[in-house]
């Protein structure tokens, strides 16, 4: 006799770089989401669901660190009646799909086009801690308006958006910048090798961390870094480097120190002098809505990493401290950045179509907002009616429905309703505020038994036989009573 196969059975695992939310994860999500939404709203936006799938070539080539679209993103060609079609893929973000609708619909939308999206988005890159390859981006944008004014409003909007969600003021400070004036210290510099420009950028990125020093040995021949690597520089002479020095450490005490001194550093560019003059009037915007720098400041060390960037850029970083995995305290960092983006559009069009926004991690700044105990950690569940009788299905299916009715969360327990202490054991599960009851004795009275699951697990902890007696976790009521002392009961606990 053959011996029989052993079933293969899928294994039950999320893919690598995946996860799974659950109840109180998606409430506190939801609930973020619907605050940040507020305030999109209460400054004009409008809401939009674009397609998770676009066209690669729609997509284009501006995702981070990769040269071609199907690098770095979940793509797959679609087949058609020759055996081939477009190549497709899920979005990694969702400022691309909005550059796409934007050209689509331009004749159907205002200009000014104003827009906030929230959603999943894809990135087919090496997961790690805390990176996954599915996560939620929270963004608003401007399309149509050249003016700085627009960009403005952005930072001051995203400062409202941390302070409505509960991040204080003082524990966050909005960031900007501007890539003309970046583009402006190049051109003094006199660079023109792309490549080299480049190696510049990110050399400039990494001020924060290894400080003056640091980026004057990174311009020049390298350095060791802390785990004793040489790290190659980009090869620049003293004098060459010295105008990236100057716009690094131009960060004066107030806002119009820093400006001037950013006038300094760009020289005789007219790039770079734009850039500033853009710079100075959003300070003025900013100001005069009260936004000062204690909430927004100018800083020559942000640098946005994608390439279509072409004006102001901004970053939205958390101050206060939190403790790394091994155990050295850091500030938590960045949360939200963005900046003009005047040819994005225009990939579709042929015409530069100027725009602006920014992108919220909502992970991100859930994490901070649990590590400052401001997230709602609310779990309580329904309230359970139990099952004494199966061929009474209809009346408890009656009660659960006018508690429904009421407002009311609330459900009948649809398990295996023999063993009563196992219904008990669901509701305790479910984290359930009350359980009711109704056997034969209490239908011949026309009365219902309510058990304050809550006091009860209090009483079971802490109370003496008097304390019991006194305040006893369950009782009685007439089943016309049912949903006024279910709720006076939920508003004693507090629920």
């Amino acid at each position: 006799m053959a011996k029989k196969q052993k079933v293969q059975r899928p294994k039950a695992q999320t893919p690598k770089g995946f996860r799974d939310y659950f109840g109180a994860e998606v409430a506190q999500r939801t609930e973020m989401l619907r605050v940040i939404a507020g305030v999109y709203h209460r400054y004009g936006f409008e809401a939009l669901e674009s397609a998770a799938v676009e066209t690669v070539e729609a997509l284009g080539k501006f995702l981070p660190d990769v040269d071609r679209p199907n690098e770095g993103v979940f793509a797959w060609q679609e087949e058609d009646e020759k055996g081939s079609g477009d190549w497709l893929a899920l979005r990694y973000d969702l400022t691309a799909p909005l550059a796409r609708v934007f050209a689509q619909h331009r004749n159907d939308l205002p200009t000014p086009y104003r827009r906030y999206a929230m959603g999943p988005v894809w990135r087919n890159e090496k997961p790690g801690p805390g990176r996954f390859r599915q996560f939620y981006q929270c963004d608003a944008d401007t399309v149509g308006s050249g003016s700085v004014a627009a960009d403005a409003e952005i930072c001051a909007m995203l400062a409202d958006t941390l302070e409505a969600v509960g991040i204080e003021r003082g524990d966050y400070v909005v960031r900007i910048n501007n890539r003309k004036v970046l583009n402006g210290v190049l051109e003094v510099m006199g660079l023109s090798d792309e490549a080299q420009r480049a190696d510049v950028l990110r050399t400039i990125d990494k001020f924060d961390k290894v400080g003056e020093a640091g980026v004057r040995e990174l311009l020049g021949k390298g350095r060791l870094d802390a785990s004793g690597a040489y790290i190659d520089g980009v090869g620049l002479s003293s004098a060459q480097a010295e105008p990236v020095i100057a716009f690094l450490t131009s960060k004066a005490e107030d806002t119009a120190g820093t400006l001037d001194n950013l006038a300094a550093a760009v020289g005789d560019s007219a790039t770079g002098a734009e850039g500033v003059a853009e710079l100075r009037s959003m300070a003025d915007l900013l100001e005069a809505g009260g936004y000062g720098p204690d909430r927004i400041v100018i800083d020559p060390s942000v640098v946005r990493g994608l390439g279509y960037y072409t004006g102001p850029v901004f970053e939205a970083e958390l101050t206060f401290e939190i403790t790394d995995d091994k155990g050295r305290p850091r500030s938590f960092g960045s949360v939200a950045g963005g900046g003009r983006y005047d040819d994005l559009v225009k990939r579709f069009t042929g015409q530069e179509v100027p725009a602006t926004g920014v992108s919220i991690g909502v992970d991100r700044l859930l994490a901070a907002l649990h590590m400052k105990g401001r997230l709602s950690t609310d779990t309580t569940g329904p309230v359970v009616v139990t099952v004494m009788d199966r061929d009474r299905m209809a009346d408890y299916q009656g009660i659960v429905s006018e508690l429904r009715q009421a407002g009311i969360r609330s459900e009948v327990y649809l398990g295996n309703p023999k063993n009563f202490g196992n219904q008990l054991k669901y509701a305790d599960q479910r984290g359930s505020p009350i359980a009711i009851i109704q056997g034969a004795d209490e239908v011949a009275k026309g009365t219902l038994q309510i058990k304050d699951l809550i006091l009860g697990a209090k009483l079971a902890e802490t109370a003496t036989h008097e304390e019991w007696k006194e305040r006893p976790s369950q009782f009685e009521i007439p089943r016309t009573d049912l949903v006024a002392r279910i709720r006076q009961l939920l508003d004693e606990q507090g629920q």
